[in-house]
């Protein structure tokens, strides 16, 4: 037999039984179902008398009419507490249909508070039925709201989309505040958490990395939002969902009701006005306050103490300010501002300047929420390519997210740069030029970018020269940047293996633009200067040079001087041995011979 509630008020004590054993009449079953069994305190006497009422399943021909009669119940109860809140508590015709249509489980409780009262009546004697004799249904369900004395919050709560027992919870804990005002704060709360759209469940993604890079002792502020998220984890759809509002918001408030209490006027809207005034744009701020819910909880002088205290930890100003908290929120917990000075002092202890340091967390503030234990990991790994000290320190401000990857992963690219041929010298040596190589993964990008140079004629053997001379190319999209280049090259008459042999030969041509190199500086080499294409094949760094600052002036000092030469003879010299070469002088005098022309 299973405990449904008790009644204090009423003295009771409400059972519900399993089903009772069918029994045969003719070639049909009957099975009773005792709707309850209430056990009544006989204050006077001091006896217990019981009470029973059966009823039995599909086969009486009433059980339709008994279910209806709960349906109509509910919807006259649904009605009856949408006045009371309407008409007791003040609340607009709107609200007070929204709420009473979207709490069944708390209209159930009370359409069974009702019968139980009506039970009770029944055994005590209209004689002893004080205050209610004579009421109706509806009128009935407004007088047990009442006896709830909550107010109508419980209602609105599980309106909310909380659970009956956590919406009761709730309501006595925002017992001093009047639901009227509750009403007014979620609206406020719903418009600054979710002011801009989520449609792609970028807050969720940002939720998951923070969660991932966290390996420090943290606060009570920041465990409370990694339990926020966890719940929202755990339902279907997962943080993807954390930036929708329906999705999201019962469990906010079940995380943090102290939202609840905080003053509109006092707290909340200053905190909003100085989050905007640091450079939060307003479609962006839901973002930060749901990755990071109790700023809403703090003081607003607090929280600038925090950002001017983070601002002057990582060398930032003013203005970027509203960036760095974009980036990383959890930049205002105690515990992580103080893993700040960790940070500073084990790379000090590795020679590398606190500049570069504080370059690199303003790029990536993630790091200050990882365990020094991990980072020494990968700069051991750095350590055993030759990149320490001040070379480590170009390494950590061009790709921050290195030190938070786990070794196996970074050594999967060294292992494929010296599968091409590379000794591992020469790998640091592209470690410290382009250190996003190392944060790719093998089959996605870097594989697929030689394959693509296999498809321009491009032999694998030449491969490390290629990616000696021009690592970057290995991170391009050869799709969408390098192969317009390739097409334009042949548009202008060059083969495919004529581009094979000048990628070979110089690479960096890969990664020119063509409105802002190749384009411009062929114009010149074929209308200006009045030279085929095919030069450019042969000296392919032609492309490399300033057309202002180099290729035009040395041209027209040529030009009035009427020297032929190649483009390699021509560029190919510093300053000093192209005027010794050409001007039979020690050095050049560029602007000058311009000024004459």
């Amino acid at each position: 037999m299973e405990l449904l509630h008790t009644s204090c008020n009423f003295e009771t004590l409400t059972l519900i039984s399993p089903p009772l054993q069918s029994c045969k009449f003719g070639s049909s079953s009957l099975f009773f179902y005792p709707r309850r069994v209430t056990l009544f305190s006989a204050c006077h006497s001091g006896r217990v008398a019981v009470s029973a009422s059966l009823h039995h399943g599909d086969s009486n021909p009433t059980s339709n009419s008994s279910q209806t009669n709960h349906e109509d119940h509910a919807s006259l109860a649904q009605s009856s507490i949408s006045g009371f809140l309407r008409q007791e508590i003040g609340l607009s015709e709107v609200d007070s249909d929204f709420i009473s249509a979207n709490c069944p489980k708390y209209t159930r409780m009370i359409v069974e508070g009702v019968r139980d009262l009506e039970e009770w009546n029944s055994w005590k004697g209209s004689g002893e039925s004080e205050g209610i004799e004579g009421l109706g249904f509806k009128e009935k369900v407004i007088y047990m709201v009442k006896e709830k004395g909550d107010g109508g919050k419980v209602s609105f709560l599980e309106s909310l989309g909380l659970s009956l027992s956590s919406a009761m919870y709730l309501a006595h804990y925002l017992s001093s505040e009047s639901l009227p005002k509750l009403l007014h704060k979620v609206k406020y709360l719903k418009e600054i958490f979710f002011s801009g759209s989520d449609e792609k469940g970028l807050v969720g993604k940002y939720a998951r990395r923070m969660m991932l890079y966290l390996s420090i002792p943290i606060d009570e502020d920041v465990q409370q939002t990694l339990s926020f998220f966890e719940k929202i984890e755990a339902r279907r759809g997962g943080l993807d969902m954390l930036g929708s509002v329906d999705a999201s918001f019962r469990f906010l408030i079940e995380s943090f009701p102290r939202l609840l209490l905080v003053s509109e006027e006092n707290d909340m809207k200053p905190m909003v006005e100085f989050l905007e005034s640091i450079g939060i744009p307003k479609d962006c701020l839901g973002k930060v306050l749901l990755l990071y819910p109790p700023i809403m909880l703090s003081k607003t002088e607090e929280i600038k103490r925090r950002v001017a205290a983070a601002l002057e930890k990582v060398s930032a100003v003013n203005k970027d300010s509203g960036k760095v908290l974009l980036k990383y929120p959890w930049i205002l917990s105690p515990s992580v501002q103080e893993n700040y000075s960790h940070i500073v002092s084990f790379f000090d202890s590795e020679s590398v300047l606190k500049m570069d340091i504080d370059h690199a967390i303003r790029r990536w503030p993630l790091l200050l929420g990882c365990s020094m234990s991990n980072m020494k990991l990968m700069v051991e790994e750095f350590d055993k390519l030759g990149v320490r000290n001040k070379r480590m320190g170009k390494v950590i401000p061009k790709m921050p997210q290195l030190l938070l990857c786990k070794p196996q992963e970074f050594l999967k690219v060294v292992s494929f740069l010296e599968d091409l041929g590379f000794q591992k010298e020469i790998v640091g040596q592209i470690l410290c030029r382009c250190p996003e190589i190392f944060g790719c993964s093998i089959d996605k990008t870097l594989q697929k970018k030689l394959i693509f140079l296999t498809r321009y004629g491009v032999s694998s053997t030449h491969f490390p020269r290629i990616i000696k001379k021009y690592p970057e190319f290995l991170i391009y999209d050869a799709e969408k940047t390098v192969l317009p280049r390739l097409k334009y090259l042949m548009e202008i008459g060059i083969s495919e293996r004529e581009i094979a042999f000048m990628i070979r030969k110089f690479s960096p041509i890969l990664g020119y633009s063509i409105d802002k190199v190749l384009k411009p500086k062929l114009e010149f080499l074929v209308n200006s200067m009045e030279k085929p294409v095919k030069e450019v094949i042969e000296y392919p760094r032609y492309f490399s040079y300033s057309l202002e600052k180099k290729i035009k002036p040395r041209f027209w000092v040529l030009k009035g001087r009427n020297i032929e030469c190649t483009l390699q003879e021509m560029l190919g010299k510093n300053d000093e041995e192209f005027a010794a070469d050409f001007l039979g002088i020690g050095e050049l005098q560029t602007q000058n011979e311009t000024s004459q022309l």
